[in-house]
C-alpha cells in the first residue's frame, strides 16, 4: 500500500461507514428488520464506526502533509483526507452534542394521555397489533403520577368548536401530522391511529375521542409505544404537537 493513496482509502472507508450509520437507521422504513434491531445496532456499533473513521481520516490527513508529493497530489489527498474526518464526525454527531448538552431526562414510562383518571381505551387496536411488545392496559396511578411530574402541561383540549366539528378537525390535523388512521368511529366522535417516528421508523398508536360539553366540547389523547420501557418524551411531544395545530 503506498502512503499517497491512504487518504482514497480514508474517503471510502469514510462513505461506507456514512452508508452503514444510516441504513441502521432507516433500515426499517424499507423493510429490511424491525426497528428495533435498526435502533441497538446503531447503539452498539455508531459510535465505533465513527471512531475508526476519524482514527483512519486523522492519519491520512497527517500523511497527506507528510509525504513528498506533487502540489496535486498531495491538494487531493489532503481534500479527501478532510472530507473523511468530516464525515466520521458527523457520524459522532449525536454523542458529541449529548457531551456539550445535557441531554433531557424522561421518566421510563411509554404511554401517554390528556386524561389520566380515565383514559381512553383502544378498542380497534390490541395487544396482538404488529411488533407490538407494550400492552394497550393502562399502568394506573404509578405511571399518572411520572407523567404529571414529567409533563404537567399535558391536558384535555377544550374547544368552542361543536362536538362533531372537533371531531372532523381532529381527523383533519392527524391526517397533517401523518398519522395513519386506522379505525374511525364518527357516530362515537372516536378514531384510532398510528405514527412512525422519523428516525428507526417506530410505530406508535393513539387514540383520539371528543366528548360533547354543556358548551364546545373536549377532546382527549392517548399516545402508546409499541415496544420500549420509555419513549424519551416522543409521545408526550406528539400530543403537545396535536394540541398546538388544533388550536391554530
Amino acid at each position: 500500500m503506498q502512503k499517497s493513496s491512504l487518504s482514497n482509502i480514508a474517503l471510502v472507508v469514510a462513505l461506507v461507514a456514512v452508508a452503514l450509520a444510516v441504513l441502521m437507521v432507516f433500515g426499517s422504513t424499507i423493510g429490511l428488520w424491525d426497528p428495533i434491531v435498526g435502533f441497538m445496532a446503531s447503539r452498539n456499533y455508531n459510535n465505533l464506526l465513527g471512531y475508526v473513521v476519524v482514527v483512519i481520516g486523522l492519519v491520512a490527513l497527517i500523511t497527506s502533509f507528510t509525504i513528498k508529493q506533487n502540489s496535486r497530489a498531495k491538494g487531493k489527498g489532503l481534500i479527501n483526507s478532510t472530507i473523511a474526518l468530516v464525515l466520521g464526525l458527523g457520524i459522532l454527531a449525536p454523542s458529541i452534542v449529548a457531551l456539550v448538552i445535557e441531554p433531557v431526562k424522561y421518566p421510563p414510562i411509554h404511554d401517554i394521555t390528556t386524561n389520566t383518571q380515565s383514559p381512553p381505551q383502544f378498542e380497534f387496536l390490541t395487544d396482538s397489533r404488529e411488533g407490538a411488545k407494550n400492552s394497550l392496559v393502562y399502568g394506573g396511578p404509578e405511571i399518572a403520577a411520572q407523567q404529571l411530574q414529567a409533563f404537567p402541561n399535558i391536558n384535555p383540549i377544550v374547544s368552542d368548536l361543536t362536538a362533531d366539528a372537533a371531531y372532523q378537525k381532529a381527523l383533519m390535523v392527524a391526517e397533517s401530522m401523518g398519522w395513519t388512521i386506522v379505525a374511525q368511529d364518527p357516530k362515537a366522535r372516536r378514531f384510532e391511529s398510528t405514527s412512525r417516528t422519523p428516525f428507526f421508523n417506530f410505530a406508535d398508536d393513539i387514540v383520539v375521542v371528543v366528548s360533547l360539553l354543556e358548551q364546545g366540547s373536549r377532546i382527549d389523547l392517548r399516545s402508546v409505544s409499541r415496544v420500549g420501557i420509555g419513549d424519551r418524551g416522543v409521545n408526550a411531544q406528539r400530543i403537545q404537537e396535536f394540541s398546538l395545530r388544533f388550536a391554530e
